[in-house]
């Protein structure tokens, strides 16, 4: 009879903590809310706009570049395409650069939250 009883008792302790695990978590996340304040999906949209706009751009600008050497100097390969690849590869290291920035802020913010707790 003891041994279910503490086997009773052990899960009534497992369920609890549980239940107390999930509170902290729900807790956090309206902490981590309340401090980002109103975030919407218009943020979110914007962020892919960052990141598209940080790639376009360079791409852009050393594809125009690239047409302007191609017009002053006559050579048997193409300023434009090399200009234009070297633009997209240095607009993606750009993104990447955001990307991973906010990324690392992300989790600096959970590691405090957890250490709110």
């Amino acid at each position: 009879m003891t041994n279910r009883l503490q086997e009773t008792k052990k899960k009534t302790e497992d369920v609890h903590q549980d239940f107390e695990e999930e509170i902290r978590s729900k807790e956090r996340r309206k902490l981590r809310a309340l401090r980002q304040g109103d975030l919407s999906v218009f943020f979110g949209l914007g962020m892919f706009g960052v990141v598209g706009w940080s790639v376009a751009i360079p791409a852009l600008l050393f594809t125009a570049l690239g047409i302007w050497l191609d017009s002053k100097f006559k050579r048997p390969y193409s300023w434009t395409l090399t200009l234009l690849f070297a633009g997209i590869i240095l607009g993606c290291l750009n993104a990447w650069f955001w990307v991973s920035k906010e990324r690392k802020e992300i989790e600096r913010q959970r590691k405090e939250d957890t250490n709110e707790l």
